[in-house]
């Protein structure tokens, strides 16, 4: 007759040990010191052997029986009950050692070799604060697209449409390389292309000539620590990106060569960049070498010296002048790319020689390497003609009639 919840709950020990039938093999063993024991006998090849599912009262009855008839059915199968769960323990022990974040860990160890310290930062922290507190001490086998989805999401609501894309992106690339080291079987990411709709890109607004002209004529009014004007007119005259002008170090520069040399760890291409210095950009670095010529960085940061200028220095003075923020024209400090980007395509300079300069990856790496050599005569007097032509601008603008304080209202 099969046990009852009441029966199992009442049974009681005695100076021996007692076993109470449920049926099918299923019995509870009553031992003398009152511990009652699931028990499951069963035969495979003929011989008996004897399973233990578990303790009452952790395991109830009802529970007692689930668990029989799942041994039942692999007994049926020749396999041994026992032999299932220690497999069933070590893929456990194995998936909980393989959380998500772990495994991004790795992931991102073995991708940053490729990636820009910036990037790594930016990889880094996303992950920390919006990935890994939902979904990190999960085994990885267990993320799911509605994990990843509701984490999207969240980022979403906070207008951060771009972390969103991102998150996607990365949690991709992580579940490709758990599928390839044999810790995930499918990229539940992938379900989620589509999910997150890309705003509209904002291109950096370039400066008009006009404009040019109006900048300079502020910058050379502007009240603020002179550093950061010799910075916001580097970067005018050598149009780098912002960091790397923010990060350069004296020792790359050759002020009697006329020749700044970036090493490859600094730019976002991964390769070294060379950029010829005009006249007038020489001047001001010897201008600037007089106040921080003694350190190794061109801009350090005035509260940490160890640091580099912040680009947000470079914005709030374009704010001060009336470029930038509220009632400005939405130019900002990378903006002096698209500038001469934009106007030396005007002038007739060859697309090829511009975009060398503006260190835009080459797809064919071979040609890259050859057009680094090929085309820097070319962008030693680009860069020359560049510095006369911003020059000629400002002149063009003071000898047409127009005063200061007509120069100074932003076109």
């Amino acid at each position: 007759m099969p046990l009852t919840d009441a029966k199992v709950r009442t049974a009681k020990p005695t100076s021996k040990s007692t076993k109470l039938a449920d049926g099918g093999g299923l019995y509870l063993e009553v031992r003398p010191t009152g511990a009652k024991l699931w028990r499951y006998r069963y035969r495979i090849a003929g011989k008996e052997n004897v399973f233990a599912i578990g303790e009452y009262p952790s395991i109830s009855l009802a529970d007692a029986r689930v668990e029989h008839v799942r041994a039942r059915a692999l007994v049926a199968d020749a396999v041994h009950p026992s032999h299932s769960r220690k497999i069933e323990r070590l893929s456990n022990l194995v998936a909980n050692a393989n959380t998500f974040e772990a495994v991004a860990n790795e992931w991102v160890a073995m991708k940053s070799a490729n990636w820009t310290a910036y990037y790594q930062r930016q990889v880094e922290g996303v992950l920390r604060a919006d990935v890994f507190p939902h979904v990190g001490k999960l085994p990885i086998r267990r993320v799911t697209a509605a994990h990843l989805l509701e984490i999207v999401r969240r980022v979403e609501k906070r207008e951060a449409t771009t972390i969103a894309l991102l998150i996607r992106q990365w949690s991709s690339a992580i579940f490709r390389y758990a599928v390839a080291t044999l810790r995930a079987d499918n990229d539940p990411a992938a379900a989620l292309r589509g999910a997150v709709e890309r705003s509209r890109t904002v291109h950096h607004r370039p400066l008009s000539r006009t404009q040019i002209a109006h900048f300079v004529d502020a910058l050379g009014r502007y009240g603020g620590y002179r550093t950061t004007v010799i910075a916001l007119r580097l970067m005018l005259l050598t149009f780098v990106r912002t960091v790397e002008l923010r990060k350069a170090q004296w020792s790359e520069f050759d002020l009697d060569g006329a020749e700044w040399r970036i090493p490859e760890e600094r730019m976002k291409m991964r390769e070294p960049h060379i950029v010829p210095l005009s006249k007038q950009a020489v001047e001001l670095l010897r201008e600037l070498r007089t106040y921080t010529g003694g350190r190794g960085l061109l801009f350090p940061n005035y509260r940490q010296p160890s640091e580099c200028m912040t680009a947000t220095t470079l914005n709030r003075a374009l704010e001060r002048m009336g470029f930038n923020g509220k009632g400005g024209i939405g130019f900002s400090a990378h903006g002096f790319r698209a500038t001469a980007s934009t106007i030396l395509n005007e002038l007739g300079y060859r697309s090829d020689v511009i975009e060398r300069q503006l260190a835009h990856a080459e797809r064919n790496k071979v040609r890259a390497s050859y057009n680094q050599a090929e085309y820097l005569a070319e962008r030693q007097v680009m860069m020359q003609d560049w510095a006369n032509f911003i020059d000629g601008l400002l002149k063009k603008a003071e000898n047409s009639g127009g005063s200061r304080k007509s120069l100074s209202k932003v076109a």
